[in-house]
């Protein structure tokens, strides 16, 4: 039974990173034609009319009201300046190079729930986050010919804004419903982003209407698919198969945009990757362990 859930659950993971791979391929083809706040409302405004259907139809509703209020203005500040980022980010470099340095969000929730949540990380668990921020210096390599410019940080910039986002999420989760968790931080995202973006919007082009409703579409089934996937399977067992959306970057780099990124990057990136492979191996031991501590 256990095995037939965390199949499903991988299942929903592989189908969540696809969806959001072609949001991002979607993004990065609006970035090319509008500024980065733009695109970050835009990324709001097309999801907005699925999220709010997707509430009403499950009936939850009523949850939307008795919520923190403070912490859902904060947490879509987070979103707008990391949406805004990455916009930035992926008009600028391949797909395969930003999820490369993408990967290091994992790491930074690890080392961010020790102040802000006041959990443990062991001795083994911070050199696995030593390792992988080797690794993305591997792939920036500053003063080199790697990635390290003003679009390799604003990924990392998006990093950031994203693990300090999950661990809002957590202290959320404490109180308020995942109906309102989704629907709070699309709705807010899509009103203050397109009020930030009013003095440069770019007046939207007709053949763009068909990239705007993919990417509110994949957002939408991406987000149901990945909830479904924490939901079904175990997540040490369903995490890993987040790091798929490299082949998916890959795919669409090279069939989309004919470009690649460097060797180093490679190798940053498998650095990155390996290190959060091994923190999720130390979270299931710990787990184990101390389930087995009577």
């Amino acid at each position: 039974m256990e095995s037939s859930r965390n199949l499903r659950g991988i299942v929903a993971m592989l189908l969540a990173v696809g969806c959001f791979s072609l949001m991002d391929g979607g993004l990065k083809h609006l970035a090319g034609h509008y500024p980065p706040l733009q695109v970050a409302a835009l990324r709001g405004l097309s999801a907005l009319p699925l999220v709010s259907l997707w509430v009403l139809a499950s009936g939850r509703f009523h949850t939307l009201w008795r919520v923190r209020w403070g912490l859902h203005l904060l947490r879509a500040g987070l979103s707008i300046g990391m949406l805004a980022a990455f916009a930035y980010a992926i008009h600028r470099m391949p797909l395969t190079s930003a999820y490369a340095l993408f990967f290091v969000a994992p790491l930074l929730i690890t080392a961010l729930s020790v102040p802000l949540l006041g959990e443990k990380v062991g001795l083994r668990r911070w050199a696995a986050i030593g390792a992988g921020l080797a690794g993305v210096l591997v792939a920036l390599r500053p003063g080199g010919e790697g990635v390290a410019s003003l679009a390799g940080l604003a990924v990392l910039a998006a990093a950031a804004g994203y693990a300090l986002s999950a661990i809002m999420v957590r202290i959320l989760h404490r109180t308020d419903s995942s109906h309102s968790l989704v629907f709070w931080m699309i709705a807010m995202t899509a009103l203050f982003a397109s009020l930030l973006s009013l003095p440069g919007w770019v007046p939207l082009r007709g053949d763009d209407a068909w990239v705007l409703a993919g990417v509110g579409l994949t957002g939408f089934l991406g987000q149901v698919a990945i909830t479904e996937a924490f939901r079904s399977g175990e997540a040490s067992v369903v995490a890993p198969f987040e790091y798929s959306a490299l082949a998916w970057g890959l795919g669409l780099d090279l069939v989309v945009w004919n470009t690649l990124p460097d060797g180093w990057t490679f190798a940053g990136a498998g650095i990155v990757i390996a290190s959060g492979l091994y923190l999720i191996h130390r979270e299931r031991v710990v787990s184990t362990d101390s389930r087995a501590i009577p």
